[in-house]
């Protein structure tokens, strides 16, 4: 085998491993962040949603995502990887940020579990914004679809050469592909589940803290170490520059976006709050996610310190229209997903080849 494509490969299985060690850090991040009663709850759900994301995205998301078809979904090789190698990352057509380098050799499986560990990730943003409300069998039936269905059809509308992409659209780790969706679906979790007992009482607010903050601070420990896989690792490829540049630009967003948002908390609720302080972190990361290969790394440091006041901001506004997220899934998430792919617009550099999707696919 050639020696490029041997490295290719392992820095793709590699940073997979990354992302999927993610898993601990969501359900240590989720588990803190809620009441004691929820515990075990919430880290049973935490745990078999990545076997749940799984067996769907095999059997039916991964042909749906990037099966050739239609603008709108795959419609080749839809069920368990059966057929040929329908993915747009194949032949030619697999190229990285830089035209001039193309990856033809990576194989389907290395390309399939990369992508698997992206769709279980959105599937577990949802589980802490519905924490103490959700039935377990209710939350596996629906994370099957959302990873095999809602995740993969919009995958293939930006990842997949589908529509969106066809309009030009950039997301190259997925701030929307993989956080908004699972914000999204948390929103409607949260609305529709209603809030938790004792939540709002007689017009007010009533705070609910968490059990234990440090299994909050182990979590996103882990998912800031996980996201130098999770970015890095959509170049799809060992290239040195690109990816020593994704992984300043991912820690300068986290760093600025811990400062922003502890200085935010501190000034609107008169002392510092160290969840605000975490879910700031995981904002910063949230929000340099699409635009981590496109940016430089001033930029980076600007995108970390809007996320890091938005996020707080958006707590503060998802309680006063009474929407329960316990863990603030839906501010760190859904909101700074949003703002980070309007980042790649407002702050991408010229020096990137406008021909690149993102997540190491190119559509020339």
């Amino acid at each position: 085998m050639d020696t490029k494509v041997m490295l290719d490969t392992l820095w793709v299985l590699i940073t997979a491993m990354l992302v999927f060690f993610m898993n601990l850090g969501f359900a240590t991040v989720e588990a803190g962040f809620q009441q004691s009663k929820n515990c075990v709850n919430i880290l049973s759900k935490n745990f078999v949603v990545f076997a749940c994301s799984t067996v769907a995205f095999w059997f039916i998301g991964w042909g749906l995502m990037f099966g050739d078809g239609s603008p709108f979904f795959g419609l080749q090789g839809l069920l368990m990887l059966k057929g040929a190698d329908n993915s747009p990352a194949t032949g030619d057509a697999y190229q990285g940020v830089y035209s001039s380098i193309a990856w033809t050799g990576v194989p389907l499986l290395a390309k399939f579990f990369f992508q698997l560990v992206f769709a279980g990730t959105a599937a577990t943003i949802v589980s802490g914004s519905v924490g103490g409300r959700i039935k377990y069998l209710s939350f596996i039936i629906f994370s099957f679809f959302l990873v095999g269905f809602v995740y993969a059809i919009v995958g293939h509308w930006i990842w997949g050469g589908g529509w969106l992409a066809k309009l030009g659209m950039w997301d190259f780790a997925g701030s929307t592909v993989v956080h908004s969706v699972g914000g999204w679906a948390a929103l409607a979790g949260a609305i529709i589940l209603g809030p938790r007992f004792g939540k709002y009482v007689n017009g007010k607010i009533n705070a609910i803290p968490g059990h234990n903050l440090s299994l909050g601070l182990i979590g996103t420990f882990v998912l800031w170490l996980g996201w130098f896989g999770f970015n890095p690792g959509s170049t799809m490829a060992a290239d040195p520059r690109l990816i020593s540049h994704i992984c300043v630009t991912t820690n300068m967003a986290a760093a600025t976006a811990i400062l922003a948002a502890t200085v935010t908390s501190w000034i609107l609720l008169k002392k510092p709050d160290l969840g605000m302080t975490l879910n700031g972190c995981l904002a910063g990361l949230v929000a340099i996610t699409a635009p981590c290969a496109f940016v430089s790394v001033e930029s980076s440091a600007i995108i970390g310190l809007i996320a890091g006041v938005l996020v707080v901001l958006a707590v503060i506004f998802f309680d006063n229209v009474r929407v329960d997220d316990p863990v603030g899934a839906t501010a760190v998430h859904l909101v700074n997903g949003v703002f980070g792919t309007l980042c790649v617009g407002l702050f991408a550099q010229d020096w990137v080849s406008p021909n690149t999707t993102g997540n190491g696919l190119f559509f020339g």
